[in-house]
């Protein structure tokens, strides 16, 4: 399956104003790829993302220099820049090192947690546990990126929410396909849940190991794809 992940047009980011510098190009880029708008294989032409951002040249270029370097962007010889396509191989080696890293996240978001911190957490499962039961798939995807960003939010882990922002962008595409497997959005809804409550439940330990669990989880299905 080579679904790619779309977003309705209200969805997608707005133009920047004019001026805008190298580091908002970048992240209008990143979250472009991130919404699946730009999907993988897909060029991204200078002169198309400079109107369409309301950015120079010399910014969009700057910023694909930076997408290269992370991995999210290649650079073909004489055809200039496209989105990166990630084999399944590659997306279990990122979802290994995920592991690792969210495990750091959900156990320091565990130590940091405030109460209202905790209540947005648990209206984030709601609405997920809603999602599913919907049968809403893109909504439950979008609340799952959400979710995962509010903990590295939560963990004040600066550093390792920079590399888990890099990592997703260039993970996007497979995320999304395992949110299309039959039963797959139900196993991780149960495993997101698990996370929520030892987070809310201020327990560093079990936190880590509910999001290793999960990301476990992640790898096992994605292993299955490749066999």
């Amino acid at each position: 399956m080579t679904t790619t992940p779309r977003v309705p047009a209200e969805g997608r980011p707005a133009p920047l104003t004019g001026g805008a510098g190298s580091d908002g190009v970048l992240g209008a880029i990143r979250e472009a790829i991130l919404t699946g708008e730009f999907g993988p294989g897909q060029r991204l032409v200078e002169a198309d993302l400079s109107a369409r951002f309301g950015a120079s040249r010399g910014s969009v270029r700057a910023a694909l220099f930076e997408l290269a370097n992370e991995g999210v962007v290649e650079r073909v010889q004489n055809r200039g820049a496209r989105v990166r396509a990630v084999t399944l191989e590659e997306a279990i080696e990122i979802s290994e090192v995920r592991m690792v890293v969210e495990g750091l996240c959900a156990a320091k978001a565990a130590e940091r947690i405030t109460d209202e911190q905790a209540a947005e957490l648990r209206a984030l499962g709601s609405a997920m546990r809603a999602a599913v039961s919907a049968g809403d798939v893109m909504r439950y995807s979008e609340l799952n990126q959400r979710l995962h960003g509010r903990i590295r939010q939560i963990s004040g882990q600066s550093t390792a929410a920079g590399v888990l922002e890099r990592l997703r962008a260039q993970n996007v595409r497979h995320q999304f396909r395992l949110s299309l497997i039959p039963g797959r959005p139900h196993v991780s809804l149960a495993e997101h849940l698990a996370i929520i409550d030892e987070i809310c439940a201020r327990a560093p330990e079990a936190a880590e190991r509910a999001a290793r669990r999960h990301l476990l989880s992640v790898i096992d299905a994605l292993a299955s794809a490749v066999h």
